[in-house]
């Protein structure tokens, strides 16, 4: 919880430090904050902040704010999350292959399932199912050892889903932000002499959330697609590790005190 947080104030941060960088500039003025047209009349002012259009988006763009700001902070936990979990130094560390090969080089099993239980994990969970059936023959173990790696394989995948959900869903809300935006700008149409200024408004409303959600999206997919395939040779290194770990198993003979 405290590491969402975190990423949805770092999310916040960097989305209102770049966005006066997004903005146009706004033409220059004799007097700060207000045009003055040829005809003398006051215009609105040239330039409304991001945090202007937030507050200018009404109630229900300003939930629809939120939960692009939402989607943003879990696609930076997922992918933090994501980028530390899905490491060889997680998933099959090297101090606990090199136990278990100890153990299996000496014959004892119980040393190398006493060594998967002190160091648990991905790798340690695999192995721990094929040693527990180890008195009830190999092609037992094997069909334990699959159904263990085909859930911790799952596990792993569940973890990348949601980075894949907040890019999918970013894009969406913006859109849902854009089709709000114009029909904000309809009804100020509708009033018959439009405010120019609320025009404007709205139809920076509708530019920013598709900004936004797009901002959000792009990182989220590639981040994505990147710790996916690491993922997928990751599982396969530990595929073959398992399989190479359990060997020697086919010989083991356990003898009960």
């Amino acid at each position: 919880m405290k590491k969402l947080i975190l990423s949805a104030v770092v999310f916040t941060g960097l989305m209102f430090g770049t966005a006066p960088l997004l903005a146009q500039d706004a033409p220059e003025a004799k007097e700060q904050g207000t045009l003055v047209a040829e005809s003398g009349k006051a215009e609105t002012p040239a330039q409304a902040g991001f945090l202007a259009v937030i507050v200018g988006s009404g109630w229900l763009g300003m939930l629809l704010w939120a939960a692009l700001f939402g989607c943003g902070a879990a696609a930076v936990y997922f992918i933090v999350d994501c980028s530390v979990m899905i490491r060889p130094q997680k998933v099959m560390p090297e101090t606990l292959i090199n136990r278990v090969k100890e153990g299996m080089s000496e014959g004892d099993v119980m040393k190398a399932l006493q060594a998967c239980e002190s160091e648990p994990g991905p790798l340690a969970n695999i192995l721990t199912a094929g040693f527990s059936h180890v008195e009830e023959g190999f092609d037992i173990i094997q069909e334990s050892i699959g159904a263990a790696a085909d859930l911790e394989t799952e596990r792993l995948m569940q973890r990348l889903t949601w980075i894949s959900v907040c890019s999918n869903l970013s894009p969406m809300l913006g859109l849902l932000g854009t089709v709000q935006g114009m029909i904000m700008c309809f009804e100020t149409l509708a009033t018959g002499a439009p405010d120019i200024g609320a025009l404007a408004m709205n139809i920076s409303q509708a530019l920013w959330t598709t900004a936004t959600g797009l901002a959000v999206a792009i990182p989220s997919i590639t981040f994505y697609y990147s710790i996916r395939n690491n993922a997928n040779r990751l599982i396969l290194r530990m595929q073959a590790m398992t399989m190479e770990l359990i060997k020697d198993l086919r010989n083991v003979e356990v003898v009960s005190d």
